[in-house]
């Protein structure tokens, strides 16, 4: 298989993080999103122009959590993706939740501290710096709340959830994510980084 990637994506890290916890190994094309050619090549697997793609022979899978659930679903024997009805939707639950108001919170964050000046040469704008630091305390307490009594996101063990929604607090410093008063969330984290799939796609910066 491969996988059309950048480390830089917290889309890309979501794939790599069940992928490495499932002992699946790419053929790993790098994209570099500032290279036209690399756009133009993107652009040929993945009518969005989004990262990640995975190829498998004349198969091709956009969205990450979509392609976490196929990978797991290929996977004999794996427990990250349950089996049982309830606690599968629960898991999809998280993955989609993740997408669409955890990582986009962070997003925004993301771009003002970031990646906005090395783009366009213009420092943060600090109203949208507000707006995303109230859009994550939305979804952090949420969160939080939810990790208040329970070590991962669904069950007793780790599953994809844990890895779509941990993805993008990749940039918990550098992004200056304002996490302090979340502690059962920065709890869950640190067990996060402590499994081998997080410090093995660690990348430097």
């Amino acid at each position: 298989m491969q996988l059309y990637y950048n480390h830089y994506s917290s889309n890309t890290r979501r794939v790599l993080l069940a992928a490495d916890h499932l002992g699946i190994a790419f053929d790993l094309i790098e994209i570099n999103l500032a290279s036209q050619d690399d756009r133009r090549r993107l652009a040929e697997v993945n009518a969005n122009s989004k990262l990640p793609v995975l190829i498998d022979g004349d198969f091709i899978l956009w969205e990450s959590c979509a392609i976490m659930q196929y990978l797991a679903d290929g996977t004999p024997g794996q427990t990250v993706w349950p089996q049982a009805r309830q606690a599968r939707a629960d898991a999809s639950r998280w993955m989609f939740w993740a997408c669409q108001h955890f990582a986009p919170a962070i997003g925004v964050l993301t771009w003002e501290h970031i990646w906005k000046k090395f783009v366009t040469g213009l420092e943060a704008d600090a109203n949208e710096v507000a707006r995303g630091e109230s859009e994550l305390a939305d979804t952090a307490r949420v969160l939080d709340a939810h990790l208040a009594t329970r070590r991962w996101l669904v069950g007793d063990a780790v599953t994809l959830a844990d890895f779509a929604v941990v993805a993008p607090l990749m940039y918990k410093d550098k992004a200056r994510l304002p996490l302090d008063d979340y502690p059962h969330l920065l709890a869950w984290f640190g067990r996060v980084r402590e499994l081998p799939a997080w410090r093995n796609t660690e990348h430097a910066w």
